[in-house]
């Protein structure tokens, strides 16, 4: 294989998964480790890629870009599954818990729709609907109001007005991005908006974020990293960043998707 076929697959594997390790490259590619770092830092150069610790992740979006659940649907798809079961495992029946939008937490709410006695606050029509197919004499569903989203959540004014007098157990919050300068992120203002006051009626704050999350920022902040009461994420999480969050949250989990249901 010549190294612009080489490259041109290397881009290939990265935008499809959202990254790449070095060690997977190195077997699927039949090459030499340092042949796949000497492409992935052409890659770099050109601003198709972005390097981390062992591997490669997809080139950062714009702070606005806000793609749409489908394409967000088809990334990360075992991580995403590890992190929501390990999330659902925190959630206890009879409780009150609000599920924002994002394809991790609509993940997760496949996980919940046998908890009995579940009050479920939700401004995502994707997570609703999860739970409309499934139904339950013993649960109660809200679905807030608002201004629809590219990632089908309901925001603004309407969905703020809904949210601003309810109390929940657990929130679990799904972000554009996280990092230690930004804190938790999306790229909607409207959506930051709707989603702090999510945090704020929360007991508990629980953030279930892949690892492609870390370091992608989006314009507006809805909470602190030190606001979170756990945040769950998974084996491809580069070490710096497992540093900054067991310092900064309550609780660091980590998933392993290749053995689910352990975690570290």
């Amino acid at each position: 294989m010549l190294a612009q076929q080489r490259r041109q697959a290397i881009l290939e594997r990265v935008r499809a998964s959202g990254g790449a390790r070095v060690a997977d490259l190195v077997r699927e590619l039949g090459v030499s480790d340092m042949t796949i770092r000497r492409d992935l830092e052409v890659l770099a150069g050109r601003g198709l890629v972005s390097k981390v610790h062992g591997g490669a992740t997809a080139a950062g979006p714009g702070s606005t870009e806000e793609p749409g659940f489908t394409a967000k649907s088809a990334r990360q798809q075992p991580e995403k599954d590890t992190i929501a079961r390990l999330a659902a495992a925190l959630v206890r029946p009879g409780t009150a818990v609000a599920l924002s939008a994002g394809t991790t937490i609509w993940t997760l709410a496949h996980h919940l729709v046998d908890v009995p006695e579940l009050t479920v606050i939700t401004n995502s029509i994707r997570v609703a609907d999860v739970f409309h197919r499934v139904p339950r004499a013993d649960r109660t569903v809200v679905l807030t109001g608002g201004v629809r989203t590219p990632s089908d959540a309901l925001v603004g004014p309407v969905a703020v007005a809904a949210i601003r007098r309810l109390h929940v157990d657990t929130l679990f919050l799904g972000v554009h991005g996280m990092s230690s300068r930004a804190g938790f992120t999306t790229p909607n203002l409207l959506e930051a908006e709707t989603d702090r006051e999510l945090v704020a009626s929360a007991h508990r704050l629980v953030v279930p974020a892949d690892h492609t999350k870390w370091d992608t920022i989006g314009i507006a902040t809805i909470a602190e990293l030190a606001e979170a009461h756990v945040v769950i994420s998974d084996e491809g999480l580069p070490d710096e960043a497992r540093e900054t969050l067991a310092g900064q949250v309550g609780e660091l989990i980590i998933a392993d998707h290749t053995n689910a249901g352990e975690n570290s």
